[in-house]
């Protein structure tokens, strides 16, 4: 479709993603240069729509960022008051004492928040500077100077049938151009693919690891609610061969966050992590805050958890990648947002001083340093092994020596075990069907647990179905003829929106179908299929989830 016309509007910079690290780049280039043109194009129906996380968050570059944030009525309403570890059994727990926590996890002067509403109220300030926001603008496309380097992006196009051609109602979308392209598309986004595999920038890290993140929302009795208070877990449902854990947050108005984080490097494809997630809600001490309330919201994610040996050269000609393009959740403290934002802030700053000095087009060079010299790096690298000894020596065996290894360099500033190797990627761990047993998981109850399609509803996702499928099969035939008999395709279990399903109708042969209408947006398919055959694209604007409060 190059003989396509489209309007073409240029920029200073061009940034993808309206989540906490693009529009705090944002902010932060108007800070520098109030004259600076710069767009924000957010795939989502509204900002915050596609934004899921925990959340407790570090305002350690809030602060920074806008000092006076608390005056401006940003959305941290709930302190940290209360923090919980505990190693579940199945009717039981045990409570690790906080003082035994190495300094780092300390959850102190942090805040309960939705991620959501903080993005919200971060694109109104932005707005305020005169950063132009545009939401509902998925972009599509990388542009390319005749040099190699990014241009800029092709944004809003609108109107493709299921075969990819132009229909009736078909928009072209517009050039977007800049003298920098930022890409904060969040966890494994698809141009940030296209970047890093185009330009060789993981040619010096490790593989990237992660995790399948879970939550729901639910509002309880008065009685069963402790506001304030963090609570994390690990061990039961699954034991301390598999790593994960759960969080619960009480936040304001008698809610809390209930949710699960499954890492993707399991081996049994039997697995099912959306079911695991329901049976644990079933433990005596979760039930206990969720019997009588009622679940508003369900939303998933897939989570970064290679930390900093995974992070690839962020800066790549032309632009940079932010946040959790990068990969810079920090996973003992379950927490990003305070490192996504301070990327916004380092990239922010690399490109005002490239474009003031008459630059544009070429590597930020200055901005990659500082991300792994400054407090981003700082954060990441002292917990840096604590994935990869989790998934040598298990849950239990990782939290001992991850916990030591965390203690050591708190003390000593460096770590006797160097810096651990992930190994295979979350794809090549899955084994093969025959050589585990199948999980039998108990049906919800409709109270505390529900099915899958129910749930999914309480994400208010929608796509127009005539619209080329945004879940792209390399090869159609792998499904049927390659996962289903060597893992019993566990896409239909590894998806937490069941857009995927084998069907097998008397007298016919099995089909692999693919509801894309389902798709939350988490990008598991992507990362976890063991023939590695999908790969997500983004839909047309303003399709996916519209999450409110998370």
């Amino acid at each position: 479709m190059s003989e396509i016309q489209r309007e073409t509007m240029d920029y200073d910079v061009v940034i993808v993603g309206a989540g906490p690290s693009g529009l705090s780049a944002a902010i932060r280039l108007k800070q520098l240069n109030a004259d600076l043109e710069v767009v924000v194009l957010e795939k989502g129906s509204e900002v915050g729509a596609h934004i899921l996380s925990g959340a407790v968050l570090d305002p350690s570059a809030l602060n920074i960022l806008i000092p006076e944030w608390k005056a401006k009525g940003a959305p941290l309403n709930t302190e940290v008051k209360e923090d919980n570890f505990y190693v579940f059994g199945e009717a039981g727990q045990i409570r690790l004492p906080n003082a035994i926590m190495p300094p780092l996890m300390n959850n102190h002067g942090n805040y309960i928040v939705s991620m959501g509403n903080v993005c919200r109220w971060l694109a109104e300030q932005a707005e305020e500077l005169g950063v132009e926001i545009f939401p509902g603008m998925a972009c599509s496309e990388l542009l390319f100077h005749d040099h190699g380097a990014v241009k800029g992006v092709v944004a809003g196009e609108f109107g493709k049938t299921a075969d990819g051609s132009p229909s009736e109602a078909y928009e072209p979308g517009m050039e977007l151009n800049g003298k920098y392209v930022f890409l904060s598309e969040g966890v494994r986004g698809s141009l940030s693919k296209q970047v890093i595999a185009k330009y060789n920038l993981d040619a010096d890290c490790d593989v990237p690891k992660f995790g399948l993140g879970m939550k729901e929302i639910w509002e309880v009795k008065p009685e069963n609610h402790n506001q304030g208070e963090v609570t994390h877990s690990m061990g039961w449902p699954m034991g301390f061969k598999q790593s994960g854990g759960s969080f619960m947050y009480h936040l304001e108005n008698n809610q809390v966050y209930v949710g699960f984080i499954i890492d993707l490097n399991y081996k049994n494809p039997h697995l099912f992590p959306y079911m695991e997630f329901q049976r644990f809600k079933h433990h005596p001490r979760i039930a206990k805050v969720l019997k009588g309330g009622k679940r508003v919201a369900y939303g998933a994610r897939a989570v970064t958890k290679g930390g900093f040996q995974s992070m690839p050269q962020a800066a790549f000609p032309g632009g940079a990648m932010l946040g959790c393009s990068v990969g810079l959740v920090n996973l003992p403290r379950i927490k990003g947002n305070h490192n996504a934002m301070y990327s916004g802030m380092a990239a922010a700053e690399a490109a005002f001083a490239a474009i003031s000095s008459g630059r544009s087009g070429d590597v930020l060079e200055s901005y990659d340093a500082a991300l792994r010299s400054g407090p981003v790096g700082k954060d990441l690298k002292v917990v840096r092994n604590v994935a990869p000894l989790a998934a040598r020596f298990g849950p239990l065996g990782g939290l001992a020596l991850g916990g030591f290894d965390m203690w050591f360099q708190s003390i000593f500033k460096f770590s006797l075990f160097g810096t651990v190797k992930h190994g295979k990627t979350d794809a090549q761990s899955t084994g093969k069907a025959a050589d585990y047993a199948p999980i039998d998981y108990p049906k919800p109850d409709g109270k505390l647990s529900f099915d899958r399609l129910t749930n999914v509803s309480f994400a208010m996702t929608n796509h127009e179905e005539s619209q080329p499928p945004h879940l792209q099969l390399t090869n159609p035939d792998v499904p049927i003829l390659v996962n289903l008999p060597d893992y019993a395709e566990p896409a239909q279990r590894y998806c937490p929106a069941g857009v995927y399903e084998v069907v097998q109708e008397e007298g016919k042969e099995a089909r692999f179908v693919v509801n894309f209408q389902n798709c939350v947006h988490c990008k598991t398919c992507d990362i976890k299929d063991p023939s590695q055959n999908i790969t997500w694209v983004t839909p047309q604007g303003g399709d996916g989830p519209n999450y409110p409060n998370m």
